[in-house]
């Protein structure tokens, strides 16, 4: 299939057949989309394909993702979490990553495994965020350092990781790291299943649900350019957009001040 052959008409073409013999979602759909945008624009840059022949733009094909719900725990359903006794060792284990990301402003798995015991000193946490390398120093809250304590015994260096997965991964090997961390993070989902069940939380929770409950749990109630350090955005807006999925008080201020009569 030659670029030249890939055109509006082919695109919509495609994404009619991704999405009714394939049954794809939207938003898998445009990441396709976003592929091939992203092949385009180096085939361009690289002179093999004429910019004419671009098909994606105004009035051509534009790659809009549909908005998705961002729903986080309470503090309630927190609190149920962390004070399970019923769980099994790999169920234990699973909470401390999740309650590790939640308590550190819902820090990322990725950024959450790579944590190396020296990255903490000073009751501080000291760290250079995986997805765009800024550094961020947080205190370490009372909790986690009790969390810390349970592997404590299973360091070998102060270059080692807190948590097991990467201690057997090579360093070097950038696909090991990735593959590594793609499997724990499936298995910390499903365990998750479970501890909902246990919490009796009806809500999916997965590791990325840390980050969304605590953007749920901080509202309106944290100044926007603190979050925006917390969470490592590089762009105030972006972090505005992000909050705006966990404050409804005007909204529903709004609906009260009509209905209630």
């Amino acid at each position: 299939l030659s670029f030249q052959e890939i055109d509006e008409r082919y695109l919509k073409k495609l994404m009619l057949n991704l999405k009714v013999k394939h049954s794809l979602s939207e938003t898998s759909i445009m990441n396709i989309l976003v592929l091939i945008r992203l092949l385009f624009n180096r085939a361009i840059k690289h002179k093999i394909v004429s910019r004419e022949l671009y098909p994606f733009g105004t009035d051509k094909i534009r790659i809009r993702f549909p908005e998705t719900s961002k729903v986080g725990l309470n503090i309630l359903e927190i609190q149920r979490i962390e004070n399970l006794t019923n769980l099994c060792p790999i169920e234990t284990h699973t909470r401390n990553v999740w309650l590790y990301s939640f308590n550190f402003a819902g820090m990322r798995v990725s950024d959450v495994l790579r944590t190396r015991w020296s990255d903490i000193y000073d009751n501080r946490l000291h760290y250079r965020m995986h997805k765009n390398a800024k550094l961020l120093s947080l205190k370490i809250p009372e909790k986690i350092l009790k969390i810390l304590d349970q592997y404590r015994e299973d360091k070998r260096s102060d270059d080692d990781y807190v948590f097991p997965e990467l201690k057997k991964a090579d360093p070097e090997n950038a696909k090991d790291l990735y593959n590594k961390r793609k499997t724990a993070t499936k298995r910390f989902n499903n365990n998750l299943k479970s501890i909902s069940k246990k919490a009796k939380i009806n809500k999916k929770i997965t590791m990325h649900i840390a980050r969304h409950s605590f953007g749920n749990i901080a509202g309106d109630a944290i100044h926007p350019l603190m979050l925006q350090k917390l969470y490592r955005h590089s762009d105030l807006k972006t972090t505005l957009n992000y909050q705006a999925n966990f404050i409804h008080k005007e909204a529903d201020d709004a609906l009260d001040s009509v209905i209630n009569f």
